[in-house]
């Protein structure tokens, strides 16, 4: 569940960004309920993805400098018995006769 929980980070902090509503970086990372360390290497993730992004002093918000969107979208799916399990986040596993599905797909941190 760490994944889908960093995904609702990402969600919400390229919303405040896109709004221009982030703070300053501590006020940025506490309302994400994260430090500021993971701030930084989430901003850096985003830079990855091609997004432009600067901090205004007069407006003490990080702001996108080019269009820029991000659309997270997840989506589980489990089936018993010989059944598909679809997980639309990446991976596609195929069930064997288990009582209970333990899905640990996701183990990486999205931004490590």
């Amino acid at each position: 569940m760490k994944t889908l929980k960093q995904l609702e980070r990402l969600s919400k902090a390229h919303k405040l960004i896109k709004q221009g509503n982030t703070g300053s970086p501590t006020e940025f990372s506490s309302r994400l309920h994260i430090s500021e360390r993971e701030l930084y290497r989430m901003l850096e993730y985003l830079r990855e993805m091609d997004a432009q992004i600067s901090f205004s002093r007069s407006s003490n918000s990080y702001f996108y400098t080019d269009d820029f969107d991000l659309l997270v979208n997840v989506s589980v799916q489990a089936l018993v018995n010989q059944e598909l399990i679809t997980i639309y986040a990446g991976s596609t596993i195929l069930k064997v006769n288990f009582e209970k599905t333990l899905l640990n797909t996701f183990t990486d941190s999205l931004w490590q």
